[in-house]
């Protein structure tokens, strides 16, 4: 089982990670597709340590970074774990995903 996770608000921060780590104690795979203020949670170090982990295989659109997080996330330093893309990445997650819950 594949579990895809949007989160479009970074007031899912809590309910984001605990989805991660639960999905991942079933044996199942994480996806997470960061958008809008979502994208937040990458100032987060505990969702940032479960991307570096491969706890859940992260992705963030561009354009949201610039706009919300620009000066507060790093994204150099998280390139080797997080897919720096667009609203594309999220299209795929949603294909490659059994399920999605979008926050």
């Amino acid at each position: 089982m594949r579990l895809g996770i949007v989160v479009t608000d970074a007031a899912w921060l809590t309910e984001t990670m605990g989805l991660i780590d639960a999905v991942r104690d079933r044996g199942w795979e994480a996806e997470c597709f960061l958008t809008d203020t979502g994208v937040m949670l990458l100032a987060d170090p505990g969702f940032v340590r479960r991307a570096r982990e491969g706890r859940a295989q992260v992705s963030v659109c561009e354009h949201s970074i610039a706009h919300y997080a620009e000066g507060k996330v790093d994204t150099a330093a998280l390139a080797e774990h997080v897919v720096i893309g667009g609203q594309y990445q999220d299209a795929e997650l949603v294909r490659r995903c059994d399920r999605v819950l979008v926050f």
